[in-house]
């Protein structure tokens, strides 16, 4: 046999390459479905969906948000904490109650042009939202 016709001989190339993809898939699914089977996927949580409503009082600096619909707030459940924040305050909304749903509200103190937000932070501690935000009058 001559070595020209060895060098130029590649009838053996394509099943290698097929035996390693389908090697590569497998090792692929393993670790998908190893992930989900360890419950590595059940970690996520999703924001809650929820609206409020922010009523502004200028004459005292208070703002009042009104949680009007969607999703409740459950301190424990699925939420860790809820906040309402401005430039100068922080105002626990947990402090008060640990169940928040329609028709509950909070009260915070802000100044002119502030951005009062709804802040949300799930139970574990490692992802945070704003539900929602307005800014003060001027």
């Amino acid at each position: 046999m001559e070595l020209r016709t060895l060098l130029t001989d590649d009838r053996a190339v394509s099943p290698v390459i097929g035996v390693i993809l389908m090697v590569a898939i497998t090792v692929i699914l393993a670790a998908v479905i190893g992930t989900f089977v360890l419950g590595l996927g059940q970690d996520v949580q999703s924001t809650p969906s929820a609206s409020f409503d922010f009523d502004f009082n200028s004459s005292n600096n208070n703002v009042t948000v009104v949680h009007t619909g969607g999703d409740s707030l459950v301190e424990g459940d699925n939420a860790q904490d809820v906040n309402v924040t401005t430039s100068t305050t922080t105002s626990d909304w947990f402090a008060n109650e640990t169940d928040i749903s329609a028709g509950d509200s909070q009260s915070a103190n802000f100044s002119s042009g502030d951005t009062v937000r709804v802040v949300w932070t799930g139970t574990s501690g490692e992802s945070s939202a704003v539900l929602a935000e307005q800014d003060a009058p001027a």
